[in-house]
């Protein structure tokens, strides 16, 4: 499945991107190209994850590597939109506890 990254840019210091399709091996790269600047320059980033219906290990990667880029600035990473699949991979990894999280008020029906 292919991998669509769409920004949108709330203002100067907040922008969302949205993710589309599933995030592995071969799309991660994609991701980071997006992802990877906009922590690095200090912005508030939200990664809109509603539409993505999968992240494989290296996927994880790419949000670990973001977390740690923005630490080192003003901004933040946040991510939203999981479907239960996704936010049980970042409770099994641990993640959850150190990245922000909005979990979404809607279930799949998936443990």
């Amino acid at each position: 499945m292919n991998l669509q990254v769409k920004e949108k840019m709330d203002d100067e210091k907040n922008v969302t991107l949205c993710i589309e399709g599933e995030v592995d091996v071969y799309t991660a790269p994609k991701l980071r190209e997006k992802l990877l600047p906009l922590c690095q320059e200090g912005k508030t980033v939200t990664v809109d994850l509603s539409k993505c219906v999968y992240i494989d290990s290296t996927g994880l990667g790419v949000f670990i590597g973001a977390y740690k880029m923005q630490r080192g600035t003003d901004g933040k990473l946040i991510l939203k939109g999981m479907n239960s699949r996704l936010l049980r991979l970042f409770k099994i990894t641990g993640l959850h506890e150190i990245m922000k999280i909005e979990e979404s008020a809607q279930e799949d029906g998936q443990p």
